[in-house]
């Protein structure tokens, strides 16, 4: 998730569990606790980019890693706390919640997260949320304005807390549940449609979880297609095949990187030809702009040669590329439009 979710999250944590010996020093601590695991990203200064990819939600988004860092703060905070305002066994707690919950919110999108690492590197992805998503976010958001406006003495402080964080956890429910609903749908749509496959990825759209994007695997490439969940059970969502295009990817200047590629990509690519320019897409983040455009290029597209090209901003290139007013309206058209045909052809049929 988003450096503003996690701050926001830690600090309404920070509030029900050390506010009454710490005050408001309580919120600083959570949120920044919470945004440590994001110390990876300092690596971009140094790693090449292929590299980065994987390091990034590697071991410092790790379980063994939190336990680590937990000590390591509980130890800094103890002494910072000369006083025993708060017992040791207090802090390591507030900490090993704060990045263990930092930990399992970005399993929620799909990037991946190496929560097993360095013994595993079993990336855990649950395509629940997108990785910035309003509708997530408001709560915790807005009940840090109150917490920082709010004096300490007061009893509303830990109702504020709450609303931070129960409407969160029933939102990641609902997202649950949506996921389930869309994959039942695209399941049915790939029968229907006599479309065998390997494996099937669902995934929210841009700043929401009504509109979900998903992901046919088959051995000679992928069909790819948007289902809203208000389509009818009996909506049949259509498709369009990507070929996988595996044989460009000899031509590649560095095999290294693209096995680093395919490792971060989780079996989700292709590979295709832009003029001399040889693209490997990552299917896995959805298309630019795919629920106006069917045939959109995909949103993360690395560039492997000619050699020398930048592909530093690779994920957010192709993020909010080429968005409008128009755009907006396609996705409220793609969300409730075949729930409202669907309304008024009713009376017609009648």
């Amino acid at each position: 998730m988003d450096s503003l979710t996690h701050a926001a999250l830690g600090a309404c944590l920070g509030e029900l569990v050390l506010s009454r010996k710490l005050g408001k020093r309580a919120l600083l601590y959570g949120a920044v606790a919470q945004n440590l695991p994001d110390m990876d990203v300092v690596a971009a200064l140094w790693l090449p980019t292929s590299e980065n990819l994987l390091v990034h939600r590697g071991f410092t988004h790790s379980f063994f890693f939190g336990l680590l860092l937990a000590v390591l703060l509980t130890l800094l905070a103890s002494k910072w706390h000369r006083k025993g305002q708060v017992r040791w066994q207090q802090f390591f707690l507030f900490f090993v919640v704060q990045l263990f919950a930092h930990d399992l919110l970005d399993t929620c999108n799909a990037y991946g997260t190496g929560l097993l690492e360095p013994f595993s590197h079993q990336r855990f992805s649950f395509h629940l949320l997108y990785v910035a998503d309003p509708f997530f976010t408001i709560w915790p958001v807005a009940a840090l304005i109150a917490l920082l406006v709010l004096r300490n003495t007061l009893p509303v402080r830990n109702r504020w807390a709450l609303v931070g964080l129960l409407p969160a956890g029933l939102y990641l429910l609902y997202a649950v549940v949506n996921k389930s609903v869309i994959r039942e749908g695209i399941e049915a749509s790939l029968a229907k449609k006599q479309l065998p496959h390997t494996s099937l990825m669902v995934t929210p759209t841009p700043f929401n979880n009504w509109l979900w994007y998903a992901v046919a695997a088959t051995d000679a490439g992928y069909y790819v297609g948007h289902r809203s969940v208000f389509s009818p059970d009996d909506y049949v969502t259509d498709f369009r095949f990507f070929p996988k295009n595996e044989k460009l990817l000899t031509s590649a200047v560095s095999p290294e990187e693209v096995q680093e590629l395919k490792r971060f990509a989780a079996g989700y690519y292709t590979a295709e030809r832009w003029n001399d320019t040889l693209v490997f897409n990552v299917l896995r983040y959805g298309q630019i702009l795919g629920w106006q455009n069917p045939y959109a290029r995909f949103t993360f597209h690395y560039f492997l040669s000619p050699a020398g090209v930048d592909n530093t901003l690779v994920m957010q290139r192709g993020r909010v590329k080429g968005w409008s007013r128009e755009t907006l309206q396609h996705m409220y058209r793609a969300i409730f439009g075949v729930r409202e045909e669907r309304h008024r052809a009713e009376p017609q049929a009648q």
